[in-house]
């Protein structure tokens, strides 16, 4: 009997949730690593700084059946003073960009658990090429900047279109759109 290779193999859910443990916690470093300084080149070695101190990552755990497999997208928030909130850092590895799903869910979580937590705004600054998926979920350009050498949209989003997740270390699960990436 001849088999045919097993193709690839595609999670058919995702978790996203707030990172809790040393893995995802150094997952989503790597992630970040591999996105912002090896494949766009906007930072030399590492993209940390100093709101990496006091900010809350969320991650995108692919699974295997039901075991959390690799980390697989990543978001930071912070809130530098009370009832205002940011989002940064926003990368999915790249061969889960087509899944659909992936940044919407983190971008959902992040909104979501800061309104959870008093977020009376939520801001971020959006790449150019990232700004229409935001738009879609309900975000505002408030101006149109370059960062880093790169045009950005200053943007925010509409926290009535985010109820408040009160729960955000366990999250919740984004299925994998019918037809894969």
């Amino acid at each position: 009997m001849i088999f045919e290779p097993i193709a690839a193999f595609v999670p058919a859910e995702y978790r996203i949730k707030y990172a809790t443990r040393p893995w995802e916690f150094a997952a989503a470093a790597a992630l970040r690593r591999a996105v912002f300084c090896d494949e766009q080149g906007l930072f030399v070695g590492d993209d940390r700084d100093g709101v990496d101190d006091v900010a809350t990552p969320i991650v995108a755990v692919s699974t295997l059946a039901v075991t959390p497999h690799e980390v697989v997208g990543t978001v930071r928030i912070h809130e530098p003073e009370p009832g205002v909130w940011w989002g940064s850092r926003l990368a999915v590895a790249a061969p889960y960009r087509k899944v659909g799903v992936l940044g919407s869910s983190l971008i959902r979580l992040a909104v979501s658990s800061a309104h959870g937590r008093g977020a009376r705004c939520f801001f971020a600054h959006v790449q150019s090429q990232n700004a229409p998926l935001f738009r879609r979920l309900r975000w505002t350009t408030i101006e149109e900047t370059a960062i880093h050498g790169r045009p950005h949209h200053f943007m925010e989003a509409d926290l009535s279109y985010y109820p408040p997740i009160a729960d955000p270390e366990t999250g919740f699960l984004s299925l994998l759109r019918r037809g894969g990436p």
